[in-house]
């Protein structure tokens, strides 16, 4: 039997890598905070940054329904941000509220 080749490594493109800022999903404020049309709805940025994200119960995923405007809100959803499994939270990189 002949031993087959390893496979290369796959590699993804960008817009799997991040949030895509060109496919938010619709009804969020203008901000820094944003997710994008990845959402898969597990919860996380809802637990986090409760006081930022809401669920669109019709359509079954998560959106910014506040922009941060404290130093400890921009903390949880940055770190709702980092640790959101599809990476469907973006930043569009404006300056973070002043502390």
């Amino acid at each position: 039997m002949r031993a087959l080749a390893p496979s290369p490594p796959r590699v993804l493109e960008a817009h799997q890598l991040m949030a895509d800022p060109n496919d938010k999903v619709p009804g969020q404020p203008a901000g820094r905070f944003y997710v994008d049309t990845q959402c898969i709805d597990c919860d996380l940025c809802r637990e986090t940054a409760p006081a930022n994200f809401q669920r669109n119960d019709e359509e079954g995923f998560s959106y910014v329904f506040k922009q941060a405007e404290t130093p400890e809100e921009e903390a949880l959803c940055k770190d709702a941000m980092d640790n959101c499994p599809v990476e469907a939270i973006g930043n569009d990189g404006e300056t973070e509220t002043e502390s």
